[in-house]
């Protein structure tokens, strides 16, 4: 009896609605793609590496698990508090503001305090951030969405230059070897990475839908427990205990800043990189793919809480947020297996499909039928998938393109007119339906950019060819796995570089600060 109430209480459980319903469907997908695109490495293991492997893994996967569990419920709680869509966006903007900010010197900052003690400050500000979610007041909440954006900006560099540092302290040999090892440890990475995803959403729906959502003091109490708070709750949890972790079993290191404080060497590196912008039209077209990629991507992370919400199929969010991980680890293992086409072609499909998706979702939010919920997460899944191939592609052809010398230098340039996307979006009263239909149009954007860099693209062409030239029908092998530094905001740190392969590793992204 036991067994047959198990197996109606999953039946229930997958038949609640179609979001349900795609669960093991797109599972099923995600797991057989991930598998195909697995890391793996010919190095030989050395002794003491699945030790320390196991060391930063785990505590990598609760502090990215403690930012993932957060993701689908911020703006719910937000709108469960009674705060309107402006008041709202000034503090998903706020949040964005202080890790952008913050990003820029983000690695000095890591690299003065040591690795292991800001990974350790990660945790203590996302704490801080997590519990200032249990208020109804507005400046209290502003508070955490700075503190949480300040943290975001630390996940993807503090514990990635940590991990660097002990695996070259450890592991490299004299002779610089050891790279494989290194593209191994990222790879295994970000497989972790999308899997904690995926076990987060659901997770967190679990939680949120197990305890009732009210003021903790009575009616019209500020303090607030259960429901859209339980996932923070749960957050919270994650970061103690990799505090634990960290405190006892990781060692400190430090980075080199001596020519972090050379001013002039700043001023002639942005004079470079300015000057590269000038006269390189495929590094300005980049720039251009790039920002208008990211600003689209962020403002759909804005808009889909409320572009799914219904009455009558309320959204299940921890369910899509899960479905979306999905869908994007789906989009980066195609990546990988797919390495041999070139980057641009792979990303020039993306956008067309990005645009595609952002025409449908408009469709769908003009009509207002019901049944056009289906549409819209059909569209939602779709640029989930198109963003899990674009990180790791862009990545590649970064590494072609920008010269490492000014790398870091001009991507912060593309972040400036990406930031500008985001906040006129956000913060602007245009429709949902309106605000897709843009989206649509900065992939259309993105399209053209990417066919201006294909026409200007240098191919292969005999023995005389450049072998720094990338044909345009069989993809040069990334300099850097870059995909691995991304942040909240879409920086990259330039804290190693090595001639692994892009396809050996399974790479993506992350969202924007929670």
């Amino acid at each position: 009896m036991s067994s047959a109430g198990a197996t109606v209480g999953w039946l229930q459980f997958f038949g609640q609605d179609f979001y349900h319903l795609w669960i093991l469907p797109l599972l099923a997908l995600t797991v057989g793609l991930a598998y195909q695109a697995r890391p793996s490495t010919d190095s030989e293991i050395p002794a003491g590496f699945r030790k320390f492997q196991l060391s930063y893994l785990s505590v990598w996967g609760l502090c990215a698990a403690a930012d993932w569990l957060q993701g689908p419920y911020v703006y719910a709680l937000y709108a469960a508090y009674g705060f309107s869509t402006r008041e709202i966006a000034q503090l998903f903007v706020a949040g964005f503001g202080s890790s952008l900010v913050f990003g820029c010197v983000v690695g000095s900052v890591t690299d003065l305090f040591g690795r292991k003690r800001t990974c350790v400050m990660y945790c203590i500000l996302y704490i801080a951030s997590c519990m200032t979610k249990h208020f109804k007041a507005y400046s209290v909440l502003m508070l955490g969405r700075v503190t949480g954006g300040i943290a975001t900006s630390m996940l993807f560099s503090c514990f990635e230059c940590w991990m660097v540092s002990e695996h070259n302290r450890r592991f490299s040999a004299p002779d610089g070897g050891g790279g494989g090892l290194l593209g191994y440890m990222f790879g295994m990475m970000f497989t972790v990475h999308y899997s904690v995803a995926i076990a987060s959403g659901l997770a967190g729906q679990l939680v949120a839908d197990g305890f009732t959502f009210a003021p903790y003091f009575g009616e019209g109490g500020v303090f607030h427990m259960g429901g859209y708070c339980c996932p923070f709750d749960l957050a919270i949890l994650c970061l103690v205990i990799a505090m634990m972790l960290i405190v006892p079993n990781w060692t400190e290191n430090y980075g080199d800043t001596t020519s972090s404080s050379d001013a002039m060497g700043l001023v002639n590196t942005l004079k470079e990189a300015g000057t590269i912008l000038k006269t390189d039209q495929r590094a300005l077209l980049l720039g251009v793919a790039v920002s208008a990629f990211e600003g689209s991507m962020f403002a759909f992370v804005f808009n889909w809480t409320p572009a799914l919400n219904s009455e009558e199929t309320p959204p299940p969010h921890g369910v899509i947020f899960a479905l979306f991980m999905m869908a994007c680890m789906c989009g980066s293992s195609t990546s990988t297996l797919t390495s041999r086409v070139a980057p641009a072609l792979r990303l020039g499909s993306v956008f067309g499909a990005g645009m595609l998706s952002f025409f449908l979702a408009s469709h769908a939010l003009a009509s207002g039928a019901q049944d056009n919920l289906v549409l819209s997460m059909t569209s939602f899944t779709l640029f989930e998938y198109c963003v899990g191939v674009y990180f790791p592609t862009v990545g590649e052809l970064k590494s072609d393109i920008v010269p490492e010398r000014v790398r870091g230098t001009v991507y912060n340039i593309y972040r400036v007119p990406l930031n500008a996307i985001v906040v006129g979006l956000l913060l602007s009263d245009l429709s949902l339906s309106t605000c897709f239909k843009l989206n649509a149009v900065l992939q259309l954007c993105c399209l053209l950019s990417m066919v201006g860099i294909i026409q200007r693209s240098p191919t292969t062409s005999g023995s005389g060819a450049s072998s720094s030239s990338p044909s345009l029908f069989a993809a040069q092998g990334a300099k850097d796995i870059e995909a691995a530094t991304y942040s909240a905001v879409g920086q990259e740190s330039d804290s190693y570089d090595q001639d692994e392969p892009a396809a050996a590793t399974v790479l993506g992204r992350r969202r924007p600060p929670a």
